[in-house]
């Protein structure tokens, strides 16, 4: 907020008019710049095989009700209807029925999904999934992970042991490591984003949970101080309602009259 308040300063110390249509247009502006900054170094990712013919592989971590489950379901979905086979790891072996959960998923989608036995260790389940994926020929290996207190070092490090045997499986993978942060939580989820940064490279963010009142713009300040691209929104319980980042729809959503 600081650093876009003081750039409307400068602006208007140079000359820029004070009225509210200009400052919002500009602050507009600025928003979009921030996101357009931290996505210019981001690939767009393709769900289809590497050139190597194993899977690509997408991991979704991030806190405790976030909705990582329902974002794996969503994500699954939209590569099927795209034509792309998908496989799915229930690498949450910690919570209660959280395999269930995303069975229940992976059959009203109609695709395969891999599990383990409850409280087996998550990355002996990315691993059997990584030999499955690869026997059935798909295209992405969709993992979900355990919910995570992001100052929990040992919970941290077990999400660490997760992609380092993605790593010894397959190099350069996995492709994606997404952060899923809850709209509605505010100043925390930048928190959430700096520890979870610290212990595995991110390469981009996915916010839910914009169908009620929060318009989710702690994102601004992720995308600035983590430079981490948004790459999905969350807008509702659909399977539509998962839907690509726009940088300015969303930046005007952000600064627009209730």
């Amino acid at each position: 907020t600081m650093r876009l308040v003081e750039d409307l300063k400068s602006r208007v110390k140079e000359g820029m008019e004070l009225d509210e249509a200009t400052l919002k247009q500009q602050m507009l502006r600025s928003i979009v710049e921030i996101f357009n900054t931290a996505s210019s170094q981001s690939v767009p990712f393709v769900p289809e095989r590497r050139a190597d013919n194993n899977p690509k592989i997408v991991v979704l971590i991030g806190v405790n009700g976030a909705g990582k489950t329902t974002t794996v379901a969503k994500l699954a979905h939209r590569w099927v209807a795209e034509g792309k086979k998908v496989l799915l790891a229930a690498g949450d072996t910690f919570r209660a029925a959280a395999d269930a959960q995303l069975q229940v998923w992976a059959d009203r989608i109609g695709v395969p999904i891999v599990t383990g036995k409850p409280n087996a260790r998550p990355a002996s389940v990315v691993f059997d999934a990584i030999v499955d994926a690869r026997s059935r020929q798909s295209d992405v290996l969709l993992v979900d992970t355990a919910g995570r207190l992001n100052n929990k070092s040992s919970l941290l490090q077990e999400l660490q042991g997760i992609i380092s045997v993605i790593k010894k499986q397959q190099p350069d993978s996995p492709e994606e490591i997404w952060l899923v942060i809850d709209g509605t939580s505010g100043q925390n989820a930048l928190v959430q984003a700096r520890e979870f940064q610290k212990a595995v490279p991110i390469t981009g963010v996915i916010i839910t949970k914009l169908d009620g009142t929060a318009k989710g713009g702690i994102v601004v300040s992720i995308a600035h101080e983590l430079k981490l691209p948004v790459k999905f929104v969350g807008v509702g319980e659909t399977w539509a309602d998962l839907r690509p980042f726009e940088p300015e729809s969303f930046s005007q959503a952000l600064i627009q009259d209730e």
